[in-house]
């Protein structure tokens, strides 16, 4: 009893330890970014226990409804999606959980479009808006260097396992693949359709939490369709969040291979892709 419970302490302390590490490599506006989600999460954790989850979940569940009644409703939560892929926001995931909320099992159609325009025009506006000054960057960072020979070697394997990975986030990833030179918008848009199947879960998800919201059809629901729609709303976030468990496993794994390659070059790939979120935010801000 003792032993596992042994194994779990040290792996709780070298979590926290890894993550202190993390953040004290984080530049000053990284830093205040973390701060800020922290803050973020805090307070809509405090709203939503003052206000109450069904006060919440039905108004919600009326504004949906009215959207979904409107004649084209489903452009504005596609304008929302194209705006949120910059950075530094987020809330892509809450959106893909929106569109199932609004629309069902039919919002993955209008999810996937506003996630590929989205990711696609970010793409391309950084590419066009700081081209000159990702090459000027790039050209005197061996680290950036290494990454970028790295992934023309390996090609779209290694993009669509960085791009799949859930770290970093949807906004973040597509400023990472914007700065890396030798990614070209059709290999960035082929990995992006990989992600189309996690889109899914979450929209699904969404349609369910939709029927548990509004309290008429929880009212006519019997305890045993409470119960099958709650399981599903569990088991399609215990499947995003195992997928992304094991998709971000594998990336670590590969970094951690590439960091004992005997190649310098890999080597130094592998600290820039630890650090590419970082970077590529850096660069783009930098004067």
């Amino acid at each position: 009893m003792l032993v596992p419970f042994a194994r779990a302490t040290r792996f709780v302390k070298g979590l926290l330890q890894s993550a202190s590490s993390r953040y004290q490599k984080l530049s000053l506006i990284g830093k205040a970014l973390m701060w800020f989600i922290l803050f973020f999460y805090v307070s809509l954790s405090a709203f939503i226990i003052l206000v109450t989850p069904a006060r919440i979940a039905q108004f919600m569940y009326d504004v949906a409804q009215d959207i979904r009644h409107l004649p084209y409703g489903y452009t504005v939560l596609i304008a929302i999606m194209i705006v949120a892929s910059f950075p530094p926001l987020i809330a892509h995931t809450t959106l893909l959980n929106l569109f199932g909320f609004t629309y069902g099992l039919q919002g993955f159609f209008p999810a996937a479009f506003g996630s590929l325009a989205g990711s696609t025009l970010v793409f391309v506006t950084l590419r066009i808006m700081f081209s000159k000054r990702l090459r000027s960057w790039t050209s005197t960072n061996e680290k950036w260097q290494a990454l970028e020979t790295v992934i023309r070697s390996r090609g779209m394997p290694m993009i669509i396992l960085i791009r799949i990975s859930s770290f970093p986030p949807w906004a973040w990833s597509n400023t990472l693949f914007a700065s890396i030179a030798s990614v070209s918008l059709f290999q960035f848009f082929t990995a992006t359709l990989f992600l189309l199947p996690k889109v899914m879960v979450y929209v699904f998800v969404g349609s369910r939490i939709a029927r548990l919201s509004d309290g008429e059809q929880r009212n006519h629901m019997d305890t045993q369709t409470k119960i099958v729609n709650s399981l599903l709303v569990v088991g399609g976030i215990l499947i995003s969040v195992l997928a992304s468990s094991l998709l971000y496993h594998h990336m670590q794994k590969e970094i951690k291979r590439l960091r004992d390659s005997p190649s310098e070059r890999d080597e130094l790939a592998a600290e820039a892709a630890e650090e590419a979120p970082l970077l590529g935010s850096e660069s783009l801000s930098s004067p």
